[in-house]
C-alpha cells in the first residue's frame, strides 16, 4: 500500500509540474491553455509540491492569488492530513 502511495505521489507531482510547464509554453505561444481547474485539481490530488515547484521554476501563475495562496494552502492541508494519519497509526 505504501509503495502505491509513493508511486501515485511521484506520478501526480510529475504531471502537475508538466501541466504547468505546458500551460506556460502555451501562454507564450498564444495557444489554448490548460484550465486553471485542471491545475488546481492536480494539486488537490496530491500534486501540490510539484505544482508549487513548477510555479517557481517557470515563473507561472505567480500573480494569481488563487495559485499563490491556494496551492500552498492545499500543501499545508495535505501535510496536516499525513501527520494526522501517521499519528493515528502510531497509536495502534
Amino acid at each position: 500500500m505504501l509503495k502505491a502511495l509513493w508511486l501515485w505521489l511521484l506520478l501526480i507531482n510529475g504531471t502537475a509540474f508538466a501541466l504547468c510547464g505546458v500551460d506556460k509554453w502555451k501562454a507564450v505561444q498564444g495557444q489554448w491553455r490548460v484550465r486553471e481547474r485542471t491545475l488546481l485539481l492536480s494539486a488537490a490530488l496530491g500534486g501540490s509540491p510539484g505544482l508549487l515547484l513548477a510555479m517557481l521554476f517557470f515563473h507561472h501563475k505567480t500573480r494569481h492569488r488563487k495559485f499563490t495562496w491556494g496551492v500552498p494552502a492545499i500543501l499545508v492541508l495535505q501535510i496536516a492530513v499525513l501527520v494526522w494519519v501517521a499519528f493515528q497509526r502510531s497509536r495502534l
